[in-house]
């Protein structure tokens, strides 16, 4: 496939410092897989890609030439639902931050969308993770979630995923960034910097429980959020960005009830769904920023800074006037 756009993850960034640890040593040199490491060099990274088909290989008809696709960018290994094996592009073959990139035709999904290249490629691996958490954490209408790192992508996907199922997303947030994620969704809106996490929250929500926490933050904050869930309330994880390590009181854990669930990526139905609800229009696209291919470097500093709300989406220089006007950038 000719790349048009390519938005860039957390993920991008831990791979190339391997900070994924072991279960031996949390402060381990890692990759994503960890003890079974399927990452080489060289190694293009990205995995939320966007293009055209430019050339099919054997037994792919050939009418799909020049179709509009939106790239699954998930390595199943497995004929199943399960993700024990699961791999990814731009880690256990090449991704999407090139002119051209080839995946497997099943990962290739045509779709027919208004939005524009820059806009598809805000989705795939935020909005699959989150959906992912979501569908382990059984998140059901008239449910309250309760989304830490709500302005990045998986968080800002979370809230809008959590509305498309009739549920009640509650965000915490960094200082400036309160308006934008509840502008996206979010019912109301807890700074992440609030001395008193649990009566923020309680404040916020008007002492309705939360059944739900999808948690992407970890660190000092992980207790009170077991605090805050309802007793058999579910917290899911799939990111640590303040701290993998954290300390568990085992008490509240058994006491309350609760169910914890670990969680990355998602299933072929999961990546299905955020199609449809693309198409159908029941989640929104936010880009955060617009790079050259060419100043990628540029670009991961500035998603290390986490100054923006929302996706950074590098696009190939040759495409980048067209997908930048787009864009709006």
């Amino acid at each position: 496939m000719r790349v048009t756009a390519c938005g860039m993850n957390n993920t991008d960034v831990w791979v190339r410092q391997g900070a994924y640890g072991t279960e031996r040593d949390p402060a381990a040199v890692s990759s994503w897989r960890r003890q079974e490491n399927t990452l080489t060099f060289p190694r293009i990274q990205g995995t939320d890609t966007v293009g055209r088909i430019a050339a099919v290989g054997d037994g792919v008809p050939p009418e799909r030439l020049g179709e509009r696709v939106i790239v699954d960018f998930s390595i199943y290994n497995r004929n199943d639902d399960s993700l024990a094996d699961i791999d990814y592009m731009g880690h256990g073959r090449d991704g999407g931050f090139a002119e051209y990139q080839a995946v497997p035709a099943e990962n290739a999904h045509g779709i027919e969308s208004g939005l524009s290249d820059v806009e598809l490629a805000t989705f795939c691996c935020a909005y699959m993770t989150g959906e992912r958490m979501l569908e382990r954490a059984r998140l059901d209408r008239g449910e309250c979630v309760l989304v830490t790192g709500a302005s990045g992508g998986v968080g800002s996907g979370i809230v809008q995923l959590a509305r498309a199922r009739g549920a009640v997303p509650f965000a915490v947030v960094g200082k400036g960034k309160e308006e934008a994620v509840r502008a996206i969704g979010a019912e109301a809106v807890i700074s992440r910097d609030t001395s008193d996490l649990p009566a923020a929250v309680a404040a916020a929500t008007g002492g309705r429980p939360i059944d739900v926490v999808a948690d992407l933050i970890g660190g000092a904050m992980f207790n009170d959020l077991l605090r805050i869930l309802k007793p058999e309330g579910r917290y899911a994880t799939a990111g640590a960005i303040a701290g993998p390590v954290v300390q568990l009181d085992l008490r509240t854990l058994y006491l309350k009830q609760l169910e914890m669930h670990g969680s990355s990526q998602g299933t072929r139905a999961d990546f299905r769904r955020i199609v449809r609800y693309i198409v159908d229009g029941r989640i929104k696209p936010l880009v955060g920023g617009v790079y050259r291919l060419s100043d990628f470097h540029r670009a991961q500093a500035d998603f290390v800074a986490k100054a923006f709300v929302g996706k950074l989406v590098v696009v190939p220089d040759s495409q980048f006037p067209s997908a930048s006007a787009t864009a709006g950038a």
